[in-house]
């Protein structure tokens, strides 16, 4: 008993406890329903499970596609020990937004219908078959690690025969989800706030994605170094950080261009609820970041790339639900006299579903060859300098020390 009681840890405990909290809304959103679930209602239909858990969480994912381009397609082969990272948390994101939509679907026993009762001029539609299809092509780009692990030799020769095709084909299946996530929403114009409805959301929605995903790369590279004692290829992270912050730019300056030609810059001083939103969101994911990756110390060291990486990732989750909540609100308090804000049931299953993608990862660190073991790791000084540090120095001292010291 005591030797089991040694072994938990704060972090276990807090995952058992959200775990059970999901466990226990499972039960009454399958045995009760939405409405004793959640606080969803015929006037709001779609709320945290579609804001967070699928339009997010898809967009969380894209590092996957995005890392696997610049290092199969490009050759930009110096990124190639953080590709595997990448699309291990990607698959894992698609798998739990598929978790997440059973959750939201009135009928979820009734999802394989999209694939014989297709209508071919619904985005949904469109959106559901890129993403299960995308999933297939994730779970194969991964299978390599598990193939590795089993020696399974021929299977895994065949797998990286193909992984080019494969690359090119989950690139293209991105491409058109994650931009038409974007599109659902273009068929309510009267319904939601100007600073989120444009005729440009699938092309942002995009371009967003790509900066995100890049920016979980950096957020699970420095966590998992940090926890489970793998290298930490620091400039490659600053390289990856440099590329975000170039595409933030680009996508704030189409946002900026769009805001102004649709003059939705005028209400950028009139106090409401929606524009501190907006403030919150460029803050987040612009202002912030600009100024942690400019400054000399915190941009060169560890602490400081995960900390302008996560800015990005929460300024990003802000903008999603933003997208998705915020820019509806004022709709439905002027038609329905209603508010929405997500339920305990909605905060316990999402949170839970987080967890899982969490648990699932370490389990997958640990016991499958995900990080590379003998990567040489280079240390950027505070000067600007490059230190070198040998591939033993690499493998025993950088997860400890190295750390500490930055």
């Amino acid at each position: 008993m005591k030797s089991f009681l040694s072994r938990i840890t704060f972090w276990k405990a807090t995952a058992a406890v959200f775990l059970l909290g999901g466990l226990a809304t499972t039960i009454v959103r399958f045995g009760w329903g939405l409405g004793a679930s959640t606080n969803l209602s015929d006037m709001t239909p779609w709320g945290l499970w579609i804001g967070f858990d699928v339009v997010t969480g898809v967009g969380l994912a894209a590092g996957g596609f995005t890392l696997a381009g610049i290092v199969h397609i490009f050759h930009i082969k110096r990124f190639h020990p953080i590709v595997r990272p990448a699309i291990l948390t990607a698959f894992l994101g698609y798998c739990l937004v598929i978790v997440g939509l059973m959750f939201d679907l009135g009928r979820p026993w009734a999802i394989w219908h999209a694939l014989i009762y297709q209508n071919p001029h619904s985005v949904l539609f469109e959106v559901a078959m890129c993403v299960m299809t995308y999933t297939a092509v994730l779970a194969l780009e991964f299978s390599p690690v598990v193939l590795e692990r089993f020696h399974l030799h021929k299977l895994l020769k065949f797998v990286k025969a193909i992984t080019v095709p494969l690359i090119i084909l989950g690139i293209l299946l991105s491409m058109l989800h994650q931009s038409s996530l974007g599109s659902l929403y273009l068929i309510v114009p009267q319904k939601m706030h100007p600073y989120w409805y444009s005729p440009m959301l699938p092309v942002l929605f995009f371009v967003s994605a790509v900066a995100v995903g890049l920016g979980m790369t950096i957020v699970e590279s420095y966590l998992s170094a940090r926890a489970f004692q793998k290298t930490l290829e620091t400039p490659l992270l600053r390289d990856l950080t440099r590329i975000m912050i170039g595409v933030l730019l680009v996508y704030f300056t189409m946002r900026a261009i769009d805001l102004f030609h649709r003059n939705a810059f005028g209400f950028l001083l009139d106090g409401s609820f929606e524009t501190m939103m907006l403030y919150l969101e460029v803050a987040f994911m612009l202002i912030i970041p600009l100024l942690l990756f400019n400054l000399r110390e915190w941009g060169r060291s560890r602490q400081g790339l995960f900390f302008t990486a996560f800015s990005v990732v929460l300024g990003f989750i802000t903008n999603r639900l933003n997208v998705t909540m915020t820019s509806l609100e004022g709709y439905y308090k002027t038609n329905f006299g209603v508010s929405y804000f997500p339920g305990i049931g909605e905060l316990a299953v999402t949170i839970s579903i987080v967890t899982v993608g969490f648990v699932i990862f370490a389990l997958a660190v640990k016991y499958l060859p995900i990080f590379p073991h003998h990567e040489e790791e280079t240390v950027l000084r505070f000067d600007g300098a490059p230190a070198r540090t040998n591939e033993s120095a690499s493998m025993h001292a950088t997860p400890a020390a190295e750390l500490r010291r930055h």
